[in-house]
């Protein structure tokens, strides 16, 4: 498959539209299911693999790393590390001693990301979160000294307001440092008002390129928790209680509408909508089987009519 690759800010970098979301490897999919899937999204065209360090810490008996250890024994196994990017990221907890954006943790964790992945490099390396402890330009002079020694080839953000996005913008230019190339937000259809406003208007300003996550409200877009009885059906649906009345029940019925009206599965229309708003680049989303993998491909490549854009459009946040 033929797929269009857009640039991810000044980085040199171009990505497929869609994002494998790494998160639940060793947790909802073990070792053996991860590279079927791995293959199949590869094999249909697309290149971009997103973990962090942190999953799946909240896994009992998890310590952190184990995507990481699965997406490394698959590049290893299969030997396609140069027809896909990874992206990882640090500064969530590992440990109550281990965690936020100082320079030492940053040089620590990405030896550690590193030998977990079995790579010399990590092509996408991120901020999972703002730290406010350390001052803005500490994470980027240590990232500077990453991507000089060939560790990363591109840095990004991901959780940040967009004043502190424009402040470590900002110092980047101010003291010649490396600049965030990208921002990963939540969004998606059901949670909008985090990024549409300021820290869009930040990113589209800045040229940044824009790498959602969960892109499917972490499965509530594909229209399998409709009521209390549903939330058994997956370990994340205990989250998903607080969206089965207003405006969750108004996403999905406008889901149910254009998907019934165009005949492909709701998780299809969701990821159709978000890959072709302005200024998105990717969206992440995780699959747990080659059928739910194949409807995510679908909608990276499902252009959606007037009447449905609309449609969801209207579903103002």
């Amino acid at each position: 498959m033929s797929v269009q690759r857009r640039a991810l800010g000044r980085s040199g970098l171009s990505v497929a539209p869609l994002a494998f979301g790494g998160n639940v490897f060793g947790w909802t999919v073990d070792e053996p299911s991860a590279f079927r899937l791995l293959d199949r999204f590869v094999d249909a065209g697309f290149n971009l693999i997103d973990t962090a360090d942190t999953y799946s810490t909240w896994v009992p008996g998890h310590h952190g790393g184990e995507s990481e250890s699965i997406i490394g024994h698959w590049l290893e196994a299969r030997g396609r590390r140069d027809e896909v990017l990874i992206a990882t990221k640090v500064g969530m907890e590992m440990s109550s001693e281990a965690k936020g954006l100082s320079g030492a943790h940053i040089e620590h964790s990405i030896v550690d990301s590193l030998a977990r992945l079995r790579t010399g490099h990590v092509d996408l390396y991120q901020s999972h979160a703002d730290d406010p402890s350390v001052p803005i330009e500490e994470p980027l002079r240590t990232y500077a000294r990453l991507l000089g020694a060939g560790k990363v080839r591109a840095i990004g953000a991901s959780n940040f307001s967009a004043d502190r996005l424009a402040a470590a913008l900002r110092a980047s230019s101010d003291l010649g440092l490396p600049r965030y190339e990208c921002m990963q937000p939540r969004y998606n259809l059901l949670d909008r008002d985090g990024f549409e406003g300021d820290l869009e208007k930040c990113c589209t300003s800045a040229g940044l390129g824009v790498i959602t996550y969960s892109s499917l409200a972490s499965g509530f877009l594909s229209g399998k928790y409709r009521s209390k009885a549903d939330l058994g059906k997956s370990p994340r649906g205990g989250r998903m209680e607080s969206r089965l009345s207003g405006r969750g029940t108004q996403v999905l019925a406008a889901l149910d509408s254009v998907s019934g009206r165009l005949g492909v599965p709701r998780s299809t229309v969701a990821i159709a909508w978000i890959v072709h708003r302005p200024g998105v680049t990717a969206a992440i989303a995780s699959a747990t089987s080659v059928e739910q993998l194949d409807e995510l491909i679908d909608g990276a490549t499902l252009q959606l009519d007037a009447t449905s854009r609309k449609q969801l459009d209207e579903l103002t946040p």
